[in-house]
């Protein structure tokens, strides 16, 4: 099994589903989706969420209310900008465990913010003593209270590390 770091060179399999799948911006068709409703994490305590979120990174809670599928637990959403929100939900009495990426499971989530916000909100990590992982000052990794991953970009959203894709 391949790991990390192992020098493979794939770019002739990424050439051919790029020929085969990928479409220049021009001939691409629409989407018929009409954008993303809210992205859901697991939480295990409500509280502990909505203070990171809120107070380190200023995504405002806008709304809260017991999980129509489930007794008891709590689903609540962050707004994340441009019409998108974050939203989490608790499930007491069920053993969740901790986080794991896994095949088909949350590797990270991605927020755009401006540079000007990037800058303060990583100084706001920091200061809470959330370790942080920046690549090329554009980009802060970071885990969230629960041990998603989490990525600020300080790139617009069509924006893919300098290529615009939309």
């Amino acid at each position: 099994m391949a790991g990390h770091g192992i020098d493979i060179d794939r770019s002739a399999e990424w050439e051919g589903l790029k020929a085969r799948y990928l479409r220049p911006l021009g001939e691409r068709p629409a989407s018929s989706a009409r954008g993303l409703h809210h992205f859901a994490v697991l939480s295990s305590d409500v509280e502990r969420t909505i203070s990171f979120y809120q107070d380190i990174l200023e995504f405002p809670l806008v709304e809260l209310f017991e999980n129509r599928d489930y007794r008891g637990s709590t689903h609540f959403f962050f707004d994340v900008g441009h019409g998108n929100y974050l939203a989490y939900f608790d499930f007491p009495g069920l053993d969740l465990g901790e986080y794991r990426e896994v095949l088909g499971g949350l590797h990270h989530i991605a927020i755009s913010v401006i540079p000007e916000q990037w800058d303060r909100l990583v100084d706001k990590l920091e200061v809470a003593g959330v370790e942080t992982h920046i690549v090329n000052g554009t980009s802060v990794y970071f885990s969230g209270p629960d041990g998603e991953r989490l990525e600020l970009l300080s790139y617009p959203l069509n924006d893919m590390y300098g290529t615009i894709v939309g």
